[in-house]
Parts: structure tokens; sequence; C-alpha cells
């Protein structure tokens, strides 16, 4: 084999995402752009604010000596205060630059997180169903991923959770508002989360991290809020990425957050620091930084997802699904009218839809439908998703 059998595995694995953005390229191309819907990749399609572009503009052109030079690895000390401040607002918590790392994004943010803190073999627990690449991350890291069950509206399953951790588990993993059902975890849940992490800490001996991955935490509908997983437990670390929030996912800008008072928190930000640097990362992209550093709370407008999620859960409900709105991020995650996903998937794609199978975020029986695309295309495939679902009725 040319390469090592466990990517082999991997890239079996993972490629239902691509798969389907790729297959939709071939049909683009034999049936033109405009008669293809695809939902199956979630990238951001409203543009950055303007405010945004004139500041990128701005940095661009100014004349700053080192300006594309190395910084040191956690990222520039000004732009770690600036995030630091707007998170000590937002979460009611003082929070320094000491305790921010500047990352490649959410994702290199979570590797991060794993290389410093898994041994070989440790455990972390996820609630399912997740983002695919968790797994990744988590092997990356050298641990074993231990995905345990959500409750039927897809909120927390506290129990699950509990009778997933053991003496070998270091972290749990969420992610709210979830990528790919829309769920955001309440308030509730998150304490009773934290009792349990308290009390398995305290059995074991040892700390059991809560990560928490944000990327879509600025784009929630209806008034909902997202609660602070700082807030709840000490030992907790929030990753974060404006690829969402910003509409910059090519970028490649997002930072680590620290809860102030996690147990041996100097050793913890001296990992995360190297790490960054041992992964290859370095640092995060030094132009991004200093845009970012000057539009702290600035994000889309979520009320434009808000709308196409109205108009396609509006639309599959006229045609007969039965649907739950999301509450946050841009994806429906649409129960199939049958167990195998895959042909159901497969059916949607022959009126030329393109989903992604929930048997690939460990949610099987469901599809994923990514609603960041224009109005056209959610328009368009309603009456394809109703043939569809006629067949096998």
């Amino acid at each position: 084999m040319a390469i090592a059998g466990k990517i082999q595995g991997f890239i079996t694995q993972s490629s239902w995402i691509r798969k389907m953005f790729e297959e939709g390229i071939q049909l683009k191309q034999e049936f033109g752009a405009g008669n293809v819907y695809d939902f199956s990749l979630g990238n951001p399609n409203v543009e950055p604010p303007e405010k945004l572009r004139q500041v990128l503009r701005d940095v661009a052109g100014e004349d700053i000596p080192g300006k594309h030079a190395y910084m040191p690895n956690a990222g520039y000390p000004e732009t770690r205060r600036v995030v630091a401040d707007y998170l000590s607002r937002e979460h009611d918590l003082k929070i320094t630059g000491d305790q921010v790392v500047m990352t490649v994004g959410a994702g290199g943010a979570l590797n991060v997180i794993m290389k410093t803190i898994l041994d070989p073999g440790d455990e972390v627990v996820i609630p399912t169903p997740y983002f695919v690449e968790y797994r990744f991350y988590v092997d990356n890291g050298g641990g074993v991923t231990v995905p345990v069950p959500t409750r039927g509206d897809f909120s927390l399953d506290l129990r699950a959770i509990e009778a997933g951790i053991n003496a070998r588990t270091k972290a749990v993993l969420i992610n709210s508002p979830n990528n790919p059902t829309g769920r955001v975890y309440d308030d509730a849940s998150l304490r009773g989360l934290a009792e349990i992490l308290i009390s398995k800490s305290r059995q074991s001996g040892r700390v059991i991290y809560l990560i928490s991955d944000e990327p879509y935490r600025d784009i929630v509908y209806d008034g909902i809020q997202v609660p602070s997983v700082l807030k709840s437990y000490h030992n907790s670390i929030v990753a974060y990425s404006y690829s969402k929030s910003l509409s910059l996912s090519g970028e490649r800008i997002g930072y680590l957050a620290v809860h102030p008072e996690c147990d041996a928190a100097a050793d913890l930000m001296a990992g995360l620091v190297l790490c960054n640097r041992m992964l290859g990362f370095v640092n995060a992209p030094a132009l991004m930084q200093r845009v970012i550093a000057r539009v702290q709370g600035l994000n889309v407008d979520a009320g434009i997802y808000r709308r196409k999620r109205d108009l396609l859960c509006d639309g599959l409900a006229s045609v007969g699904y039965e649907v739950r709105k999301p509450e946050g991020a841009f994806y429906l995650f649409q129960k199939a009218p049958i167990a195998d996903d895959v042909a159901f998937v497969r059916a949607l794609q022959e009126e030329r839809i393109l989903t992604v199978p929930g048997s690939g975020f460990g949610g099987p029986g469901y599809i994923r439908i990514a609603y960041c695309v224009d109005d056209a295309t959610i328009t368009n495939a309603i009456g394809g998703f109703g043939r569809v679902l006629n067949k096998f009725r």
C-alpha cells in the first residue's frame, strides 16, 4: 500500500462531504450550475461585512516594519489582548491575553488542544452526531474517540455522557451551535455536564477537560442565546473561528481560550503554545491577526441565514416533510423517510440535489442540508425534494 493503512481508512470515512461536493462539480459541468442544487458544503455564501473589507484594505496598505514576519507563536500580544477583552465582556469573566492563543481557525485550535492534552490511548467523549473530522483530530493527538448519543431532539444526554466517561477519559468535546444539527445546548445542560465532570475528575484523580468548538456561536436565531461554557466549568477550553461569523473560511483565522482558573493553567498554556509550533502552524496568519484586532464584535447578518433557514424549512414542510427548525449554524439535519440515508441521498442526487448522509456524522437515518446557498438553489430544489419523498411513501 502506497500510504498508511490508517489514512486509507480515514479517506473512506471522511469522503462523504467532499465526495458530494466533487460530484456536484461534475453535475454542474453536465447540466449547468443553475440546474444543480448543491447543499453539500458549509461554505458561507454571505460576503464579509464592508467594515471588515475596509479594515483589510487599510491593514494591507500600511507600511509596518516586519509586517509579514514571525511573531510570538501564540500570536501578536496586542491581538491576544483585544480578543481577551472581548471575551471578558462576552463571558462575564476576567480573561487576559495570556489565556489566548491565536490559531489557524478552529480546526487548528482543536488539533493544538488535542496534541497538548492527550497521551496515547486517552479518550475523548463526543456527543453524536458530530463534525466528521473530530475523530481525526483526536487521533492526531494519539487519542481515541468515544461517541455517545444525544436525545431525540439532539440535546445533550447527560446520562449517556456520564456512562461514556471512565478512567481513560481526558476530555469531552461539544459543538454548540452544532454541526450538523443546528442545536444549541442550553445553560442547564452545561451546568449539569460541569457537575458530572467535576465528580468524575475527582474520582479519576485527573483533570477532565471540557472543550467547546464554537465557530457558529454568532449565528443563532429567534432570540436564542449561546450559554458560556467558560462560565460553566473551570477546566474548559474554547475553540473559535471567524470563518462563519465573518465569512472568512479561506483565511484560516481563529483562537483558543482557556479558563483563567483552569488547573495547571501555566503548564497547559505552555503546551498549547509549543504545540501550535510543533504541528507546523507556527503561528496564525499575521495579516489576519492585525485585521481581527480591529473588528471584535463585528459579524455577518445572521438574519440572512435565518431567512434562508425559513425558506428551506417552510418549503420542505409544504411538500410533506416533518421539519424541526435549527436554532443556529446553517444546517438542517433532516430525518430521511427511510432508514438508509445513503440511498435517500442517492435518490435526491437523481434530482440533481446534493446533500450529505447523516451516517457520515454519526447520525444514520438523517441527511445534512447546508442552506448557506443562494435563495434560488433553495426554492428551485423544493420540487425535487418533494418528488423523492413521494417515491418512498
